[in-house]
């Protein structure tokens, strides 16, 4: 069975993107609100959760697809992206964090995702690691100290379920205690895939939840705003560490 398809992608619809670069948020509306930030756009498609953006970045051809939800969907997305010729990925999430420390607005840095995931496990071993790329992680912490975007770099959890874990609280403290930043539900795949086929990847969170303080945005105007600052804040240091990409990355 032929693993890499050839041409058109059975599911983001696109044969050749012209970008070196790729964004992936989750929702597609947030796929534009990232576009907007280029010095140029245009929308190439748009098929199930998947809408795709193409322009440019201090002269530099990027994209943005939109993953959904999940390890399943951002594994496509991956995949079908370096099939078309991206070779750096940047995740532009959401999270809740679970250190008392880390505020609602802030922004987490991956440096690597513990795979509690069902994706991965597809994939490769248990024991094989899903870190970010050193390039990318660097990258993104230059913007963010140049933006003077208070961060956090560290380790997240991936996990598939976002209702249905049993003794949350359990898991909650033993992954504080091993000092995991936060909970979500992309990471793992996005650096898994990419570190498989030999490319890069790494991600900005913005935390719109504190798991520990049980400070969240849903149903509360004022976390509403830190929320939606988080976002603001995350896309920016996203936009912005293209500049800080190496050129030498993007000739693998």
């Amino acid at each position: 069975m032929e693993r890499y398809f050839k041409g058109i992608q059975p599911h983001i619809n696109i044969e050749n993107i012209e970008a070196e670069i790729a964004f992936l948020p989750g929702p597609p509306e947030r796929a534009l609100e990232i576009a907007k930030n280029f010095t140029s756009y245009e929308k190439v498609t748009e098929q199930r959760e998947f809408v795709t953006y193409k322009g440019d970045i201090e002269s530099q051809n990027v994209c943005v697809t939109s993953t959904g939800i999940g390890c399943p969907s951002a594994a496509i997305v991956v995949e079908e992206l370096a099939n078309c010729g991206v070779k750096v990925f940047i995740r532009v999430g959401t999270t809740g964090a679970i250190q008392e420390n880390i505020e609602l607005g802030d922004v987490l840095i991956p440096v690597a995702a513990v795979r509690d995931d069902g994706t991965t496990k597809e994939y490769v071993n248990d024991d094989y690691p899903a870190d970010a790329s050193s390039e990318v992680v660097g990258a993104l912490k230059n913007a963010a100290e140049e933006a003077e975007v208070r961060y956090h770099v560290g380790m997240v959890r991936t996990n598939d379920a976002f209702y249905g874990a049993r003794d949350f609280e359990g898991i909650v403290k033993r992954y504080q205690q091993s000092g995991i930043l936060s909970f979500e539900m992309e990471c793992a795949a996005v650096f898994t895939v990419a570190k498989l086929r030999g490319l890069k990847a790494g991600a900005v969170l913005a935390v719109v939840r504190n798991i520990a303080t049980e400070k969240h945005v849903y149903g509360d105007k004022e976390y509403e705003i830190k929320a939606s600052k988080a976002v603001e804040n995350a896309i920016k240091v996203a936009v912005d560490g293209v500049k800080y990409i190496n050129p030498e990355v993007l000739r693998l």
